[in-house]
């Protein structure tokens, strides 16, 4: 192999390395040094990016909101992000998140916090527990909640923005109806947000 060869691969090798353990691959593949096993890792990368990835873009909020009044949030559930700007608008954020399953279970429209809970606990609806008679009836803060470290009520009953100990879970279609964000963003946001925050969902 020539020299040009053999550092074109190390230089993948190394990025798709990388990449990788961005990513949370580990063991082999995260280790991989061939050609093959580059490949086979750039691959998994791009399926894992596919899948699992939010297509972000800044916006502004003048198109959505008349005011920032109390600070606003906008949930884009097609590109499956969440926009915060505070009440002057010096400070705006995004996060990507967790989207409903299907359109059945997706609200759109205008909304606005009405209460905070840090480790919050969970019930299922009655229509959850209609669909998946299996789960439980309560659950306690902690690592198997599914709300994960901070919630924001809505003020549509049933309906949060609330973290998630499932990360997989972010970027993609995989809630029964709320909004979720990594702990890590929730907790910004929920440090950021107000009761009386005006949300919309699009």
């Amino acid at each position: 192999m020539n020299d040009h060869r053999r550092s074109r691969l190390d230089r993948r090798a190394f990025l798709a390395s990388g990449a990788a353990a961005s990513l949370g691959l580990t063991g082999a593949g995260a280790l991989a040094q061939s050609g093959t096993d580059t490949v086979e890792i750039e691959q998994e990368i791009s399926r894992t990016t596919r899948r699992n990835i939010s297509s972000f873009r800044s916006l502004t909020w003048q198109p959505y909101f008349s005011d920032l009044r109390n600070g606003a949030i906008l949930v884009d559930m097609t590109s499956r992000a969440a926009h915060y700007w505070n009440e002057d608008g010096s400070l705006y954020r995004l996060y990507p998140t967790s989207v409903p399953l299907s359109e059945d279970l997706t609200r759109r429209g205008r909304t606005r916090v009405v209460r905070k809970v840090e480790g919050p606990s969970w019930r299922p609806t009655p229509a959850m527990r209609k669909r998946n008679p299996e789960w439980p009836e309560y659950v306690a803060p902690g690592p198997d909640n599914p709300l994960g470290s901070h919630a924001l009520y809505l003020s549509w009953t049933y309906y949060r923005i609330h973290g998630t100990h499932d990360t997989r879970k972010i970027g993609r279609r995989s809630s029964n109806g709320c909004v979720g964000l990594y702990n890590e963003h929730i907790a910004e946001l929920f440090g950021l947000a107000k009761v009386g925050t005006q949300v919309l969902l699009i």
